[in-house]
């Protein structure tokens, strides 16, 4: 058996022992940024983020993102200027792209970012050019667009995340970073186009070179020559002791009034984990969800055959069932719910709810593409009612919020609306993936917007994703590595996990949702380990039962179910997220720490004698994978106000 010395510690945080690509700092004078593996990410001057990234990237024709190799790195670096040239290679065994990239940066904050791309064979893409993030908190901030033929347009980064691209034809854009200051960035070689990358969980605008309208995928022919380029200016003087000002301690303060009620919290039951999560069935009734959601595929009947181990796991999990029910396009949907119903019922299957989806709604559509035109959502509803009359329907997307935001539904139909979430799309290094949490008010604003007060649920959602709307199928992972759009992410079995499990369904509680859905008993999105034919280092090497550090965290907030939410200010809102509900007289407090580092924490508000700390990190993993109470024995007085918490920690104060 594994012994702690075998543990290295990017495993116990991140489930691998890989490890994000190293970052270099660069500055010229008041201008900042990170360079990754030949990519920009926040870039800053005077202490204000102007953009979240600059990068140059080439997608396959499923959407997926090549990792560059990079080669002949120069980087020099003085005190009013920096400057980096290097040459990268995409290739995979059906295409090679070489291309060859200079930035330069100055203190005035002038920044240039330029590449020559040249296919070594043909290059079949869905996207090869420069994109460029503006950060999120931009929302509903004027810019100004410069088109492609001069002309010149005053508009706004949408604040309800815009379903379709909210600018488009774009050769630069101009906002405002203090007052009277304008950053103005200039992409070169071809039109660009915006999208809210909200949608998809990520905390930007994205600027993206080719227009969708444009077929794709498209062909780079081999020989051919790309020439793109983004540069970035200041214009006006930004006053001294502008930006934001960090003094390394992070205030956490708990309000006094009432502030909602928790939601319920249940946990994604896919069909090939049924019977794996009844042979956990002890672990999972120690998660205690108060329901289950279920797959059932009537194309092939997936769900079919283990109906019965849906419902002897809920029996002992004490937990509702819900079910995602897909049916086939251009098909009666009656007759098809009909006989779902009736296996259900014979298999003693009580649904309490359900949600019904067309097939084709797996897959994403841009605005204004043609759906197929049966069944109609009026139709799925009245058979869904007549299928499952004792069953609340839900409707809404069995995908992500993209899709949800694409195809709206009527409110009248339903008895709540639903989605998932994911967030390896765009990207798969760790603060990306920690800053989908930062997008998550947004969506659920958005949802509010166009469904009004319906009741809302989301979920059930993770890191990884479940699937792909937008290629083929998800992404392979054999590496063990961080790969958007995979269906098996290894932070799932680390405390990065339980860091982001916590953020999340913080933000889904203070945004007032019904339900929220997590992960599943087993399997990659799980919360207990099985063996499996996938790496799990650490893992791979125990007998007998074991846990993940997200499982503590899932168990302690579905007991604050249905509890009375109280108010908690965090002042560095991206480094720290917050929880906290009331038990009677009790307040329990939750926190994580969502960033790689310690952080020190000042709490304000704590009852007189402080209450008692239970804290979860990466020194107690093997403890916290083979206890399952473990969280409970970790609780001493904390007699003062102030916490450290290490890298992806999590915190109870009761």
């Amino acid at each position: 058996m594994a012994t702690g010395t075998d543990v290295s510690r990017a495993v116990k945080l991140c489930g691998t022992e890989k490890v994000d690509a190293a970052t270099r700092r660069l500055a010229a004078g008041s201008l900042s940024v990170e360079l990754a593996n030949g990519q920009l990410r926040y870039v800053t001057f005077a202490g204000t983020e102007v953009l979240r990234a600059i990068a140059f990237l080439v997608r396959d024709e499923n959407w997926g993102t090549f990792t560059p190799k990079l080669g002949d790195l120069q980087i020099e670096e003085t005190g009013d200027r920096f400057s980096v040239a290097y040459s990268a290679v995409c290739a995979d065994d059906k295409r090679r792209l070489l291309y060859h990239a200079k930035i330069s940066g100055k203190s005035d904050g002038s920044l240039a970012f330029e590449v020559v791309a040249e296919p070594e064979t043909d290059v079949v893409t869905n996207r090869t050019g420069f994109i460029v993030l503006h950060p999120a908190g931009l929302a509903g901030q004027g810019v100004k667009v410069t088109h492609v033929d001069g002309r010149e347009e005053a508009a706004r980064f949408p604040t309800e995340i815009s379903p379709a691209q909210p600018i488009f034809d774009i050769r630069a854009l101009s906002h405002e970073i203090a007052p009277g200051v304008f950053a103005t960035c200039r992409m070169e070689g071809d039109a660009f186009e915006m999208e809210d990358q909200r949608n998809w969980g990520d905390a930007s605008y994205k600027t993206y070179v080719r227009p969708l309208a444009l077929p794709w995928g498209y062909t780079l022919a081999k020989g051919s020559r790309h020439e793109q380029a983004v540069r970035l200016s200041i214009a006006g003087s930004v006053p001294a002791g502008a930006g934001r000002k960090d003094d390394g301690r992070i205030d956490v303060a708990l309000g006094g009034g009432a502030s909602g009620t928790m939601p319920e919290i249940g946990i994604g039951l896919p069909a090939e984990e049924a019977l794996h999560a009844l042979s956990a069935a002890d672990l999972v009734r120690k998660l205690a969800p108060r329901f289950l959601v279920c797959g059932y595929d009537t194309r092939d009947g997936r769900g079919l055959a283990v109906l019965d181990f849906y419902r002897r796991l809920a029996v002992a999990a004490g937990a509702a069932l819900a079910f995602e029910i897909i049916v086939a396009d251009d098909q009666d949907p009656t007759g098809t719910l009909a006989a779902a119903g009736s296996a259900m019922a014979q298999a003693g299957v009580l649904p309490a709810a359900v949600i019904v989806s067309q097939a084709a709604d797996l897959k994403s559509w841009q605005p204004g593409a043609k759906r197929p035109e049966r069944p109609t959502a009026e139709e799925v509803a009245k058979a869904a009612r007549a299928a499952f009359p004792g069953a609340r329907l839900g409707g809404g997307m069995l995908s992500y919020f993209t899709e949800l935001n694409r195809r709206r539904p009527n409110t009248a139909l339903f008895d709540f609306v639903t989605h998932t979430t994911t967030s390896i799309v765009h990207a798969a290094d760790d603060r990306s993936v920690m800053e989908t949490l930062e997008t998550l008010p947004a969506i659920i604003g958005s949802t509010r917007s166009f469904i009004g007060s319906a009741p809302y649920r989301i979920g059930p959602s993770a890191i990884a994703c479940r699937d792909n709307p937008y290629g083929s199928g998800v992404t392979a992972n054999p590496g063990n590595g961080r790969v958007c759009l995979t269906d098996k992410d290894p932070r799932q079995r680390g405390f990065f996990a339980a860091a982001w499990l916590l953020g999340y369904v913080a933000a889904s509680a203070y945004g007032g949702l019904e339900a929220v859905a997590m992960g599943a008993p087993t399997g990659p999105f799980g919360f207990i380990h099985r063996p499996a034919d996938w790496p799990q280092p650490y893992f791979d090497t125990l007998d007998g039962p074991a846990v993940y550090p997200a499982f503590h965290v899932m168990a302690g907030l579905t007991r604050g179910s249905d509890r009375p939410l109280i108010p908690v200010s965090v002042s560095q809102p991206g480094r720290v997220a917050a929880l906290a509900w009331r038990e009677g007289e009790r307040q329990v407090l939750w926190l994580a720490n969502l960033t790689a580092q310690p952080v020190d924490l000042a709490i304000a508000g704590l009852p007189g004698n402080g209450g008692r700390l239970s804290a979860l990190d990466a020194a107690g993993f093997e403890r916290a994978t083979r206890e399952p109470g473990f969280l409970e024995s970790l609780a001493r007085p904390l007699p003062g106000a102030t916490l450290t918490l290490d890298a992806y920690g999590v915190a109870r104060i009761d």
